[in-house]
């Protein structure tokens, strides 16, 4: 058999990725094994071998792909330095994050892979140490928005930046949560935004009282057809 040229190496790549991510939704990570995911891409499990050692890596790849960008997104958000007022980077990323798994079956599949579909023990034990990193990276980042936010005036007094950055990480993993257990909920991009801003303007040092803040205060995320 001829050797794979680099470009069919990579489809091969990307369908089996594909197919784990719809194998480890629909059966949960510990019951599928590589031979169900092999033959789910229409490939050999060798080839399923060839490109991933073993279960654990081919998880991550798969979560590299699909949630990473979307964290490295956050991220800028959150720390962009031309923002007046430091804690809408704060609402942005949060927006964000939420707009994109309501937007995007492939990254509310991920997420739920990860949150609801995975046992962490045995080969997976020491994956979860690794998935809480984003969260500690948010609880840093978070608290330097907050210090931002008071070093320019604009967060409430009497507030410690370190208590509300874990206090908004508390926030976001619970309505994380809640989006990801209750998919039949249809009013969440109502609601996920006018509970994101009322999170954030409770820590403002002013809050807007006129109509129109009032109305972008509870406005909706945009509905769009969600993306494969």
């Amino acid at each position: 058999m001829a050797r794979k040229t680099k470009a069919e190496a990579e489809l091969t790549r990307q369908q089996i990725l594909e197919a784990a991510l719809r194998a480890f939704h629909a059966r949960g990570v510990s019951r599928t094994t590589l031979e169900e995911v092999a033959k789910a891409a229409g490939v050999t499990r060798g080839a399923v071998y060839w490109h991933f050692a073993n279960k654990t890596e081919l998880f991550f790849a798969m979560r590299e792909q699909i949630s990473l960008p979307l964290l490295d997104k956050g991220h800028s958000l959150i720390l962009a330095e031309n923002l007046a007022d430091p804690l809408d980077g704060i609402e942005q990323s949060i927006l964000a994050l939420f707009q994109a798994i309501l937007e995007s079956e492939r990254v509310r599949q991920m997420f739920e892979i990860i949150f609801l579909r995975c046992e962490y023990v045995d080969d997976f034990a020491g994956v979860l140490e690794e998935l809480n990193k984003p969260g500690l990276q948010f609880l840093v980042d978070a608290e330097l928005a907050y210090r931002r936010a008071q070093a320019k005036g604009t967060l409430r007094d009497g507030l410690d930046p370190r208590a509300l950055a874990m206090d908004t990480l508390a926030f976001v993993r619970g309505l994380f949560h809640q989006l990801l257990a209750s998919p039949e909920e249809r009013d969440w991009p109502r609601r996920i935004p006018a509970m994101v801003r009322a999170h954030v303007a409770l820590r403002r040092a002013q809050s807007p009282c006129d109509p129109a803040g009032a109305e972008s205060a509870g406005a909706a995320l945009p509905r769009q057809t969600r993306r494969q």
